[in-house]
């Protein structure tokens, strides 16, 4: 979550997810909440927003999913639990511990992007968000750089048919 400095209240979430599939490249698949503090507006991302980035990473890489994520309370409501049970087919979901940012090739790049933003002084909301759609797009196209976030983990990814 990036704050910005303005008369007026405001606020941009970030849920990202780092795709891995043997044999392409790298994917980052992002999206952003913009609260602009208006009465009645979402503040964060609602458990239906989860489901929709999941579907689209399926609907993209046209492969099953194995989802990993910590324990945030939108990440354990009952309607995606609901949602991995009924498409188990192709998704399958891992909980990691309640904070273990080192095990999330994801906060590798909220790293990499809040470095970045440290250069910019933004006057608006607006501005904020244009840096960071900008910022998030070189990201994007220089898979090395997600390479990288997922090495810091120690973790690496292996194809079941090499096990």
């Amino acid at each position: 979550m990036l704050t910005v400095r303005d008369r007026r209240r405001g606020r941009v979430n970030i849920a990202g997810v780092v795709a891995y599939r043997p044999g392409q490249r790298v994917r980052l698949l992002c999206k952003l909440l913009v609260y602009h503090g208006r009465k009645g507006e979402p503040k964060s991302f609602a458990w239906s927003d989860y489901r929709d980035l999941i579907v689209a990473a399926h609907q993209l890489l046209g492969a099953p999913l194995v989802w990993c994520w910590d324990n945030l309370n939108v990440h354990l409501v009952a309607e995606l639990t609901a949602l991995a049970e009924e498409h188990a087919d192709w998704l399958r979901i891992y909980r990691l511990p309640a904070y273990a940012p080192e095990l999330k090739p994801a906060e590798g790049i909220w790293s990499l992007l809040k470095r970045v933003m440290g250069n910019f002084v933004v006057a608006d909301l607006t501005g904020l968000v244009r840096i960071i759609k900008r910022k998030l797009k070189k990201i994007q196209y220089r898979p090395y750089l997600i390479d990288g976030c997922l090495a810091q983990t120690g973790l690496t990814i292996e194809h079941p048919l090499n096990t």
